[in-house]
Order: structure tokens, then C-alpha cells, then sequence
């Protein structure tokens, strides 16, 4: 069997829908130079808005809340938060619930967080209190979603692969719900996603100034600590315009998350992924420090993460120019899984396949000369053309099913069997 035989691709795609949208918060300064000496922005707003007559600021809101309920069945819990997110800054306190209707509708924006992409997907298991059917299993699938500005966002859906290689993605719902954001002295967020009623409906955009313009490729995994605790646990990247940091988001049930960057000399980069236990001790993790080699790292905290070192360098052309993990590694019999990328000619990625030591994951054993997973003749384009990718894949009973992205633009499904996955590698 050849490498590029070893997955078959299913007839499942998800493709970005501009109709989804999702409130959130807009703010707006006065450029540094002309803010000397005057009020805020916010301030100079609230007063016009605040010099009408009320009859007209019932009207006006009355005239936006219609299609914004058509559209966000919160959308006045919405504007209240938004309203008290920021009355330590409006000068009148005892305001009718239209005004801080209608304030909150003024520093709110409707966000399409998928109009553009939906890709780099991850996977995970997904504790279901009903029982599935035989051989099935369900999941839960991240992806990144871009809109406006190239902001990234995360958005989930849920779905059932088994029995076989039978895949059903559940619909996502026509609402994009806003978490509640508790923010801790300690410098991280609680995320509170009680309004939603599905989990396709949570959309996790950037909050943290270290975020600014995105929350890309949340690399998902269920973790299991060594008192046996379980917990689903992602690590992504935190992008303010300038400088890349990896950050955690824990979900302590898929209706509430903390959201914390990490600490430490590794942390400063991009692609960091999660092993799902500990090892000898550790947490352990991969990453891509110099944006050439795939790098192993241990801590002993979870949050801090300040040594590393190379366990795999480029080695065949489909990634002469670097390459990286997909994800957090899988746990096998025979080793640890890891899915990897490639980046070779006219800067195109694939997809491979590596089997790290199950004790110690620094030995690499083996790992697959030709790419399993590349940009075909159709699948060439997109918003970046000639790319394959995935942040991470799923094994159940000795298949696997792998969520990858084409072009940056949107997302497709293949499953292999571990076997034939392994009897492509050669010995490193």
C-alpha cells in the first residue's frame, strides 16, 4: 500500500456560512494624538444619544429589536451586559431599561464569525449521557471560523462517527451565542455558555488584549490527570496583531471554560499540543519553537513551560522547509501517534504520520516518506491556496478519523485504519 492510499475521503465538507453571527462588543477611541484633554468616545456617544427625548430613543431601539431578536434570541441580555460592562463610564446612573437597551446596542456589534473560513479543525471525545449505538462514538469538533478583519474565533459542532466509518455531523444551530465573561485578578477568564442551548452555538472570540486579532487553532484533548480526574483541555494561539503566545482553554463542562495563557520561554510560538496524560511524571507536550523542528516539552506545571528540546527534523522534500504537529498525539499500543504537517514546494502543506516511543516520546521510531494527506488537483485553491491541514484526529477501535482543512477555507473528513497507517512508515 502506498502512503497516499492509506485514507479514504468521506463526502462530508463544512464550508463557512456568513449568516452566522454573533453579538459582541465594539469599542472605539480617539486616535492617542487627539485625546488629550476631552472626553471618551464612549462618553461623547452616550451624550447624544442621551440628549433626545426618550420617546425617540424608544423608538430607536424598538426600530433594531426586532431583527436583532429574529436573529439572537439574547440579544437584550446581551445589550445589558454590554450596558454594565461600562456604566462605571456613563455619567447617569438611573437610566430607564431602554436607555441601557439602547447603550448596550450602541457599544454592541453583530459579528459574522464565519463569513470568510471555517477550518483547521480538532476532535475529541464527547461524554454523552445516552449510551450510542454499538461501534459508535460521540464527538465534539472545533474549528476556526474568520470574519471581518481576519479576526479568528473558535466555533464548535458535535457529531457521531461509527458504526464503520458512518459520519453524521449534527446541524449547526442558526444562533451564535456570546459566553459571560468573569474575569480573575489572576489575569485569566472564566467563560460562563449557559445561554446556549447547543454546542454549535458557542462562539469563543478574542476577549484577552493578547488576542486581538485571534484565537487560532485550538488544539483539543482528553486529558486524564494522574488521579484520574478527566477534563477536556485545548491549547491554541493568542495573536494581538504583532506577536504570537500559546494559551489554554479548559472546559470544566462544555458550558464553562478557563481561558489562561501559559508562562515560560517555550510559550512565545505557535502549534504547542498537548499529550492526553502525564509521563514519568510530566505534563508533556509538542511544539515548533523554531518554526522548523518538532519539539518535545516537559513541565510539572500545566501553566509554565521553559525547556524543550528538538526530536525531529525535516527529513524527506514534502517538508524540506518545516515541519509541525497536528495536534496533540494519540496513544496506541505500538507508541504514540502524531500527525504531522509538512511545508515543501510553493509553500504547500501535507499531512504525515509519525510513531513516537510510548515511554519516552523524545525516540522517534518511525514516520511516513510520502505525504498521506495532500492538496490535490481540486483541492488546490481556497483562501490559501495548496494547504492541508488538521490540529488534531480521533482513533476508535483501530480506525481513525481525521478533520482536516483545505486552502484555510473550509473542512473535510478521511478515515484510515491504524494498520495500514503504520505499515507505511518507515523506521527512523
Amino acid at each position: 500500500m502506498q502512503a497516499a492510499d492509506v485514507f479514504t475521503k468521506l463526502d462530508i465538507e463544512l464550508r463557512p456560512d456568513p449568516s452566522r453571527t454573533v453579538i459582541r462588543p465594539f469599542s472605539f477611541e480617539y486616535p492617542e494624538a487627539f485625546s488629550a484633554g476631552r472626553p471618551s468616545r464612549l462618553e461623547a456617544v452616550t451624550h447624544r444619544i442621551l440628549s433626545l427625548d426618550l420617546a425617540m430613543r424608544r423608538r430607536m431601539f424598538e426600530k433594531i429589536r426586532k431583527p436583532m431578536h429574529e436573529r439572537h434570541r439574547n440579544a437584550d441580555r446581551v445589550f445589558l451586559r454590554r450596558f454594565d460592562e461600562l456604566q462605571h463610564l456613563i455619567p447617569d446612573a438611573n437610566l430607564e431599561e431602554y436607555d441601557k437597551l439602547l447603550l448596550g446596542a450602541y457599544f454592541s456589534q453583530e459579528y459574522a464569525f464565519e463569513s470568510a473560513a471555517l477550518f483547521n479543525p480538532s476532535i475529541a471525545r464527547l461524554p454523552d449521557p445516552d449510551p450510542c449505538e454499538a461501534g459508535a462514538v460521540r464527538f465534539l469538533l472545533s474549528l476556526r471560523g474568520i470574519g471581518e478583519g481576519h479576526i479568528s474565533s473558535v466555533t464548535f459542532r458535535s457529531g457521531t462517527w461509527g458504526p464503520g466509518d458512518t459520519l453524521v455531523i449534527d446541524p449547526a444551530s442558526d444562533q451564535g451565542i456570546p459566553p459571560q465573561i468573569e474575569r480573575q485578578d489572576e489575569g485569566w477568564v472564566r467563560l460562563l455558555c449557559e445561554d446556549s442551548r447547543d454546542v454549535s452555538e458557542t462562539v469563543i472570540f478574542p476577549i484577552l488584549p493578547s488576542q486581538r486579532q485571534g484565537v487560532e487553532d485550538l488544539r483539543m484533548v482528553n486529558f486524564t490527570d494522574h488521579d484520574g480526574a478527566q477534563s477536556l483541555i485545548g491549547t491554541y494561539t493568542a495573536f494581538d496583531g504583532k506577536e504570537v503566545r500559546q494559551e489554554l482553554l479548559r472546559g470544566v463542562d462544555l458550558r464553562t471554560f478557563q481561558m489562561r495563557p501559559l508562562a515560560g520561554a517555550m510559550t512565545g510560538y505557535k502549534g504547542m499540543a498537548l499529550f492526553p496524560r502525564r509521563i514519568n511524571g510530566q505534563f508533556v507536550m509538542l511544539g515548533r519553537q523554531d518554526n522548523e523542528n518538532i519539539w518535545l516539552l516537559r513541565s510539572d506545571d500545566l501553566h509554565t513551560w521553559e525547556t524543550g528540546t528538538p526530536i525531529m527534523a525535516p527529513k524527506y522534500p514534502w517538508e524540506f522547509v518545516q515541519i509541525g504537529n497536528c495536534g496533540s498525539p494519540i496513544e496506541l499500543e505500538e507508541g504514540w501517534l502524531m500527525f504531522t504537517h509538512g511545508v515543501g514546494m510553493i509553500r504547500g502543506y501535507s499531512i504525515g504520520a509519525t510513531l513516537l516511543d510510548k515511554d519516552d516520546p523524545s525516540r522517534v521510531l518511525a514516520r511516513t516518506a510520502s505525504p498521506l494527506l495532500f492538496p490535490s488537483a481540486e483541492q488546490r485553491g481556497g483562501y490559501v491556496p495548496n494547504v492541508t491541514y488538521s490540529c488534531g484526529g480521533l482513533v476508535h477501535e483501530r480506525r481513525v478519523l481525521l478533520p482536516y482543512a483545505i486552502g484555510d477555507e473550509h473542512s473535510a473528513f478521511a478515515v484510515a485504519s491504524v494498520d495500514d497507517l503504520l505499515s507505511v512508515m518507515e523506521p527512523a
